[in-house]
């Protein structure tokens, strides 16, 4: 199809074949072959080269998108030119937040952000191709990682209570991880086997906390909606997770502390992923996250030290 392409931009055989940097008689060659696969000429000899038949300039357009759409192929997966693909879990989430920032502190790289439930769908993403990042809380207890994939902390995100204006706890500046002993915390997001939810049952575990995981999730809107109407039910949020309700609802977002109870997030990546902005965002998220394993604060033991 480039030899095609050639010819009938040089007009003459040895010209084209110049240009293709071989012989002429491989340039005829292929236009043979061409010739023979679709059934139809596509050149005339004339007294100054070739001439595109009638069939050559109905067929000429079409060779042309092709080998744009070959380049374009080409270039999607070439060293450096494809976006870097980057998992964030959810679309309000600390990593969400990272990457934000990442984006903004070098819009020259290209991003897709997508997002993706289970850690196994992220690691087999990752080993793949698919996906150059996660982030992840890693490992918990018997999901160790495959061999090839590294990961890194990158960020411990404080926990905080989310309660309504009725809620016995709503006009506190602070709660201690005690005080929230007896009450009802409501995380219908939970969910048996993921990351989170083992990092969930290691903190009921370690202080006897109440956490009710029934119902349905109709997403953080109903979440919301619910807290702000129900005096005996809380939820925990991140601290860097970004939500938005209605004025009339009068949330209270209160720090928990003694000791603060973080979610370590890691960033995961194959160790032989070759992509060029990859080592960009490791050292991004270092120089621009906070100190980690700070004193007064609570992780799953599992968590890896950074």
């Amino acid at each position: 199809m480039r030899t095609f392409v050639a010819v009938a931009d040089a007009g003459q055989f040895q010209k084209a074949a110049t240009d293709l940097s071989i012989t002429q008689q491989a340039v005829s060659k292929r236009i043979a072959a061409l010739e023979r696969d679709l059934g139809v000429r596509l050149f005339t000899r004339a007294p100054r080269g070739a001439e595109l038949t009638i069939d050559g300039r109905a067929f000429l357009p079409h060779a042309r998108e092709l080998l744009r759409v070959a380049e374009r192929a080409v270039a999607s997966v070439r060293a450096g030119r494809r976006p870097l693909r980057v998992d964030v879990i959810s679309s309000r989430g600390a990593a969400s937040g990272l990457m934000r920032d990442f984006h903004g502190a070098h819009p020259e790289i290209d991003l897709d952000v997508l997002m993706l439930f289970e850690i196994e769908t992220a690691v087999t993403a990752i080993r793949s191709g698919t996906i150059d990042a996660s982030f992840r809380a890693v490992a918990m207890p018997g999901r160790r990682l495959p061999e090839d994939i590294e990961s890194a902390r990158v960020v411990d995100e404080p926990l905080e209570l989310l309660t309504g204006p009725g809620h016995a706890l709503a006009a506190a500046r602070s709660v201690t991880l005690a005080d929230l002993v007896g009450h009802r915390i409501w995380m219908p997001g939970i969910v048996p086997g993921t990351e989170w939810g083992a990092y969930y049952d290691d903190l009921v575990a370690e202080f006897g906390l109440t956490i009710e995981a029934t119902g349905p999730n109709f997403g953080s809107d109903a979440l919301l909606d619910t807290i702000a109407d129900t005096p005996a039910l809380a939820t925990f949020m991140g601290g860097h997770t970004r939500l938005v309700w209605p004025a009339g609802h009068g949330l209270r977002r209160i720090p928990v502390i003694d000791p603060v109870p973080v979610y370590p997030h890691s960033l995961l990546w194959h160790r032989d992923n070759p992509h060029p902005a990859l080592p960009t965002l490791r050292e991004h998220l270092t120089a621009t996250t906070p100190g980690l394993d700070a004193a007064g604060t609570w992780r799953p033991s599992w968590v890896r030290p950074r």
